[in-house]
């Protein structure tokens, strides 16, 4: 079982997002069978079984073990990854694209920046992946609480500053064999807790 597995076909995602299914996924985190599972969750097991097929046909769940009773076969499915995230990709056309955003400060340009992180670092995992290597990549996550909006914008300019000055250093246009990476900074206020007594 993988660690997440990114949902790039639109009919896969259809199959995944369904109530009773996204359910089932979650239930199978360990393998069971039709008739474990129908006792979870409350359907019939031949209600179960028509769900855990199109999961099955669409790679979400895979065939773990078969055990013998008697004369009949059962079935243990388990899930092909711990997690699922639908990429953007999914929406085909429509799905948000960095490349039309116009302004690159407002929020949706962070979102379609998200976006396409997810889309093609999918990708690049699912590759990575079939050819039995690991995809070097590197993520940077922390909070800052800043004093007022002038500390924010300064603190903005500063990094700025300093992430220019790593890429100018780093960066060569024509080393042979070198390859381009992507490098993303982003920053938004931190959802606030409900419990938080801070104010808005």
């Amino acid at each position: 079982m993988v660690g997440i597995h990114v949902i790039d076909d639109p009919a896969a995602a259809t199959v995944a997002l369904e109530p009773v299914r996204s359910r089932l996924l979650a239930e199978l985190a360990a393998p069971a069978s039709a008739a474990t599972l129908a006792a979870r969750v409350g359907l019939s097991r031949q209600k179960v079984n028509y769900h855990l097929h199109a999961l099955e046909e669409h790679g979400l769940v895979r065939l773990a073990q078969e055990r013998k009773w008697g004369g009949l076969t059962e079935r243990l499915l388990v899930a092909t990854a711990a997690s699922f995230v639908v990429s953007p990709s999914a929406m085909g056309p429509v799905a948000v694209d960095p490349n039309r955003e116009v302004d690159r400060l407002a929020a949706g340009y962070l979102i379609a920046l998200g976006a396409r992180i997810v889309r093609e670092v999918g990708d690049l995992v699912r590759r990575a992946t079939a050819a039995g290597k690991r995809l070097a990549t590197l993520s940077v996550d922390t909070e800052v609480r800043f004093r007022s909006a002038s500390d924010r914008a300064a603190f903005t300019s500063e990094l700025a500053e300093a992430v220019a000055r790593l890429v100018s250093k780093y960066h060569d246009e024509s080393a042979p064999g070198g390859r381009a990476h992507r490098l993303v900074v982003v920053a938004h206020p931190r959802p606030q807790n409900p419990n938080s007594k801070e104010p808005s």
